[in-house]
């Protein structure tokens, strides 16, 4: 049985999180997709929302010589994490290409990128349709005037369960703990636990969120003034389970637990 505490070094907190439930290169390449479907041309210039450790915007300028990213995030200690750990596997080229900047996804910044990204469900911080309204206009405005905005949703009939779902790798385990949802407002609490080496830690990561739908999520990016918002799904392999591979949809039958993309064009 694994001996359990609360406290977890900040460089296993970080190893543990991104190889649990990141996956940086098929966004990148979903992105760039989708992207060239929807403008005709590649994507340069990314801002990472919520960016954490910047894994992504790191991965982003390795793929051409003319990338450039930021990556927004108010917590310092991710932000010293993605310095110390992806940052620094940047060629001196690459690493001129990335900006790492402690804010506010909200403050009004001197780049208009390509594409801005708010993944890992992040915007579900925002409470209130009026927060989640108002940064939905700033993307819009921060945004090229061909510029796509990405962000992912998850949803299905067990994510309202309290209940916890372990999934395990070859070295740790993760855990995914829905502790509270409040059918009245849709406020959920989530925590993230882990096992690694005979030790458990607890509640590594706290989530107290309202848990958004794909249709409210649609209806505030029009209102932002997204002229189209496009909702994906994802395709299925023989065995029933998601093959990686997202399509535009419209209707689909709902399951027991989904991830998907939604898109908003300026």
């Amino acid at each position: 049985m694994a001996r359990g505490t609360s406290e977890i070094p900040v460089v296993l907190k970080y190893e543990l999180y991104e190889s649990s439930v990141q996956n940086h290169m098929a966004d990148i390449e979903f992105i760039e997709e989708e992207f060239k479907t929807l403008r005709g041309r590649k994507p340069r210039t990314l801002r990472e929302d919520f960016g954490g450790t910047g894994a992504m915007a790191c991965d982003w300028v390795k793929q051409h010589k003319d990338n450039l990213s930021w990556a927004v995030d108010l917590d310092p200690e991710p932000i010293k994490y993605g310095k110390e750990n992806h940052y620094t596997r940047l060629n001196k080229e690459e690493a001129g290409r990335v900006k790492y900047i402690q804010g506010n996804v909200l403050d009004k910044y001197d780049f208009d990128p390509d594409v801005v990204v708010a993944f890992n469900f992040s915007y579900f911080c925002f409470k209130r349709r009026e927060d989640l309204l108002k940064y939905f206009k700033k993307v819009r405005k921060a945004l090229k005037k061909d510029g796509v905005f990405f962000v992912d949703i998850f949803g299905g009939t067990e994510c309202y369960q309290e209940m916890v779902e372990e999934t395990e790798f070859d070295k740790h385990s993760y855990f995914w703990d829905c502790d509270s949802y409040n059918p009245l407002t849709n406020d959920v609490l989530y925590y993230i636990h882990f096992e690694s080496k005979g030790m458990k830690y607890e509640k590594v990561f706290v989530y107290d969120w309202r848990h958004w739908t794909v249709r409210e999520i649609t209806e505030l990016m029009e209102e932002a003034g997204f002229s189209k918002v496009i909702t994906y799904w994802e395709g299925e392999d023989d065995d029933g389970e998601g093959d990686g591979d997202f399509y535009q949809s419209k209707e689909e039958e709902n399951c027991e637990s989904w991830v998907t993309y939604i898109v908003g064009l300026v």
